[in-house]
Order: C-alpha cells, then structure tokens, then sequence
C-alpha cells in the first residue's frame, strides 16, 4: 500500500511517502508557516523523489487536529481534494497521537500538549501499548492546570511533548513522578509515523464531509453562539441574508 502522510497541524510542514511500512521519502520544513504556498510543491517534490505519480497512492493520511486552525484547515482541504480527485482512502490522525508514538518505551505514558494561549493547551495522555498509542485521557482543549492534575492522578512519570517546555515550571511542581527527560526532536511530529499509524486505522466514511478536529469552536462559531444565546449548539452559525 503506497501512502501519502500530510501533517501542516502546526509550525512544522511535514510530508511523506510510504510503501506499506517501507518509508520512500519525507520532508519536513520548520523555517517558517507558508503552509498553503508550499505543501502541494513539497508533496509533488516528495512523488518524484520516490519517483511515484498521484495515480500509485493507495491511501492518504492527514494529522487531523487539533493545532492551528489554518494549519489543520490546509492539511485536511488538502487530503481531501487528494483523496475525492484519486478515489483512494482518506485517514485522520490526531496530531497529538502521532507525537505519542514518537516515545518508543512500552508501557509509558505520554502528554503531548500544544500550547492554545491564555494559560490552556490542547492535551490528551496516551500509555505506549504495543508499540501505539492508547489513549488514556482523551484530547481536549483544557486549562493547564486542570490538565496537569489529571496526570497526577497517575503517580508514575510521564514523557512531556510538543510545547510542555512553554510549562516547565509548572509541570516541574505540580508533577511529583519523575519525568523523563527528553530530546528536541520528539517534540516534533515525524510524518512517517503518521503514514503508519494511518495503515492501522479504517477510512473515513464520507470524505466530502469529513471536518478537521479543532477540539475548540472556531471564531466565528464563538461569535455565533455569543450573539444567539439561545440557539442550540447543532444550529447553523452561518449567517442567512
């Protein structure tokens, strides 16, 4: 199975080009977040270095959210165009998950965390089991805090990913287990683990409706609900002139 992993869910643009769990080639850029002017020539580069055309790939992965808006945005429109214009599957990752399984420990438990502003991060607690992530506490968009006491309930030492260093300090005095310390490039997502955590896992059903994980409302649905108060929650915020 030839596969097409895409990651834009954050500051790093990462691509890569699996056939089945031999990886072909992978890109990954964290100079800067062009992300729309670059992925599709990245991508078309990464086919060629592994001299393979659209028509060869058999299935696409994209790391879903949660993340940057935009970024999670040209990841997912992306894939999807990819996916509805070849006719090949579509999988969703989550962004968190896939910096879980760069910790190679059986039996760890992992906190991948991005920073979302004001003292709250997006977060979930994964335990290494055969070789993936399982998930332990479920992704969410939470306060620091909260999210670090709920760990401590564990008692046992934690690998911390992604943005954890922006909370050191609070994370070095709320966690009392020991925590691993760590090196620089786990924290970055390697798309290559996407592609093969994406074998495992059934496409999505509907690609035309498939929607990122933002894991939070978006401004314009935050807005939305703060002039509709009384709206229900599965109304349409669009807008109907």
């Amino acid at each position: 199975m030839k596969i097409l992993a895409i990651d834009t869910s954050n500051r790093p643009l990462s691509v890569a080009v699996l056939d089945d769990d031999t990886v072909l080639a992978a890109i990954t850029v964290t100079v800067h977040q062009k992300h729309a002017e670059y992925l599709l020539p990245e991508i078309e580069r990464l086919l060629a270095m592994a001299d393979l055309k659209p028509t060869d790939l058999d299935r696409v992965v994209v790391a879903a959210g949660p993340g940057s808006y935009t970024g999670i945005r040209i990841a997912v429109t992306t894939a999807k165009t990819l996916a509805a214009t070849l006719d090949i599957d579509l999988v969703a990752v989550s962004s968190l998950e896939t910096l879980a399984a760069n910790v190679p420990v059986e039996g760890a438990l992992v906190a991948p965390m991005f920073d979302a502003r004001n003292q709250n991060v997006f977060a979930g607690l994964y335990r290494i089991a055969g070789g993936v992530p399982t998930p332990v506490i479920a992704d969410a968009h939470t306060n620091i805090t909260d999210f670090l006491k709920a760990v401590t309930e564990y008692a046992e030492p934690v690998w911390f990913l992604g943005d954890a260093n922006h909370f050191a300090d609070l994370i070095s005095t709320t966690v009392s287990a020991a925590t691993p310390r760590i090196s620089s490039w786990l924290n970055l997502p390697q798309v290559a683990t996407i592609g093969l955590l994406g074998q495992q896992l059934d496409p999505v059903a509907d690609v035309d409706r498939f929607v990122p994980n933002y894991l939070r409302l978006t401004q314009a649905e935050a807005e939305w609900q703060a002039k509709n108060p009384n709206k229900k929650d599965t109304e349409s915020y669009v807008e109907k002139i």
